[in-house]
């Protein structure tokens, strides 16, 4: 399968490009500045596209099987709103070019009802992160309600903390549910979109997923 990965040079992005390529998709890497993917492949082309602006994505998206994103905000206030800009971009793109199938990244802490997650995390750690990380998380919800009003075949991953550990090949998941556990490394998160991509179970919802 023909894979469109945007944020492709991010935690997340990096392992979506690796894992896809071992997996035999070919890639279509969108970034800004391609000397921040060194990577060689004879299935990967590396693309310098604006993940925010529809225009610069539809040639990207266009004729994948799927679009993967690894985009998240730079810091706690990040001005572009990236998680929701890139959203409404991708969606826009996604629609032009007939494509359907996108799988974003998104947060555990989301899960505000706290189904699925231990007592500690859903009812301590939770409160403490939105007061420190509301502008992002803010921005991640607005990132879901445009998938949810897209008419396309989205899943929200949402995981636990994210390392940066070599990943455990294996991990956790829950539909409609918070990660079960307090961590998840990125390689790991990469593993379950790709994963997720085949999985109809997973469409038109959120994930929650750690190890």
């Amino acid at each position: 399968m023909r894979l469109a990965i945007l944020g492709a040079t991010g935690g997340v992005g990096r392992h979506l490009v690796a894992h896809a390529l071992d997996d035999g998709h070919t890639v279509t890497a969108a970034v800004r500045d391609p000397a921040r993917l060194p990577v060689r492949h004879p299935n990967l082309e590396v693309v310098r596209a604006d993940a925010l602006d529809a225009a610069s994505l539809k040639p990207v998206v266009e004729g994948a099987g799927a679009v993967l994103s690894g985009i998240g905000a730079a810091g706690r206030r990040d001005p572009l709103k990236p998680a929701s800009t890139s959203a409404r971009a991708a969606v826009e793109a996604m629609s032009a070019t007939g494509v359907r199938r996108i799988i974003v990244v998104s947060a555990g802490p989301l899960n505000r009802s706290g189904k699925g997650q231990p007592f500690l995390a859903a009812r301590v750690l939770s409160p403490i992160l939105w007061a420190i990380l509301k502008d992002v998380y803010i921005d991640l919800e607005a990132m879901e309600r445009v998938l949810r009003d897209s008419g396309l075949d989205w899943t929200s991953v949402r995981p636990s903390r994210l390392q940066d550990g070599p990943g455990k090949g294996r991990y956790q998941h829950a539909i409609e549910a918070g990660p079960n556990r307090n961590t998840i490394d990125r390689a790991d998160v990469a593993r379950a979109m790709l994963d997720f991509v085949d999985d109809p179970e997973t469409i038109g919802h959120a994930v929650g997923v750690s190890n």
